[in-house]
């Protein structure tokens, strides 16, 4: 199978080792200012990897031209952070053909919606199916341009839905040599609602901000960084998240066991779980508060989620009340922004039952 891996960056590498090494044809698209690891495999012909994942994958071609990127593809992975979805997507449109599967991996909240949106598929006569998946099935870090290692692969817990759901199990059984681990979720909320990162990044981080500035992020991000009232903080978001599921009928697991069914943490709790997770373990903080864990995690994740609740009803005050002082502290309205909500997906309107029939 020809694979498109649109991203460079850790997931997208990782993806491209793992789908190589399955015996497929990759292809790796970025864009030209991220030219730094797709430069390195095209020299080296491949990436090469440690860790879980070891030895070189050979890439057909890793480089800008996204015509001859997806030109066959049968399966495209957008893979990378919320804000890279949109710009993907818009360079796609003229490129995509009847009878290709795109995932964007993470969802990281509405990803699905935004591809769609953004690229002008037309779900119904395209021909083209659009997933997404709740996280990304690997901790994996860049040691150099064209090196990765790879300290998990997750053999649980992640997720996948098509938009509409309908056609999920066609996805998954399109990778399943790869990604044997991958669940079907119920709809695309589910995904969404089940990316925790925006339950941890933003508590984390806006409780460890004074000391962020002061050292430039030279702490240890969960060992350190996560106390117990870090954790209460925490549990209030993840309650609310989990509310906004509820309303939906669908069934949100909390993230320490979700951390726990993962491999990444031993303790389902939400501070001793995450301070003695040995999958988080020696991670460093940012070096900026300016950083995808604010401008991600809460500019897209954090609105999104606040969006979703207030359309059904659930009460989502934590949650505003962290994207308010936030936005305070990074003097950015992250509100007025809202590059994500479900007004710009036209799904405003739908009440819980409604929307789960529009993504059935």
């Amino acid at each position: 199978m020809q694979i498109a891996i649109l991203g460079s960056g850790n997931g997208g590498c990782a993806m491209a080792f793992d789908f190589s090494q399955h015996g497929h044809t990759v292809r790796i698209f970025d864009f030209e200012q991220f030219t730094e690891n797709t430069t390195a495999i095209s020299q080296n012909g491949g990436i090469h990897s440690e860790g879980q994942l070891e030895g070189f994958a050979a890439v057909d071609y890793a480089g800008t031209d996204l015509a001859h990127v997806l030109d066959g593809a049968e399966m495209i992975f957008a893979v990378g952070p919320a804000y890279s979805t949109g710009p993907f997507a818009d360079a796609c449109k003229p490129h995509l053909r009847s009878g290709q599967m795109v995932v964007i991996c993470p969802s990281s909240c509405g990803g699905s919606f935004e591809f769609v949106k953004a690229s002008g598929i037309d779900l119904e006569n395209d021909g083209i199916i659009v997933a997404e998946t709740s996280t990304l099935p690997y901790a994996v870090r860049i040691t150099e341009p064209g090196k990765i290692r790879v300290f998990l692969k997750l053999k649980a817990g992640v997720f996948l839905s098509a938009y509409p759901a309908k056609h999920t199990a066609q996805v998954l059984n399109r990778i399943s040599d790869v990604y044997p681990c991958i669940a079907p979720a119920t709809n695309v909320l589910q995904t969404s609602l089940q990316n925790g990162n925006p339950v941890i990044h933003p508590a984390v981080t806006l409780l460890n901000a004074a000391l962020i500035e002061r050292t430039g992020g030279d702490l240890l991000f969960y060992e350190e960084g996560v106390t117990p009232a870090v954790g209460r903080l925490m549990a209030a978001i993840d309650e609310e998240r989990i509310a906004i599921g509820n309303k939906l009928g669908l069934k949100i697991i909390p993230d320490p066991e979700l951390g726990c069914l993962q491999g990444y943490m031993q303790v389902a709790n939400y501070d001793e779980g995450f301070s003695t997770a040995r999958g988080f373990a020696g991670i460093k903080a940012q070096q900026k508060l300016d950083n995808r864990y604010f401008q991600e995690d809460v500019g897209f994740g954090l609105v999104f989620l606040k969006s979703l609740g207030e359309q059904l009803d659930v009460d989502v005050s934590n949650i505003s009340a962290l994207i308010r002082v936030v936005s305070v502290v990074m003097d950015r309205d992250y509100l007025a922004e809202a590059p994500r909500t479900m007004s710009r997906y036209g799904l405003s309107k739908h009440s819980a039952e409604e929307l789960s029939g529009v993504l059935a």
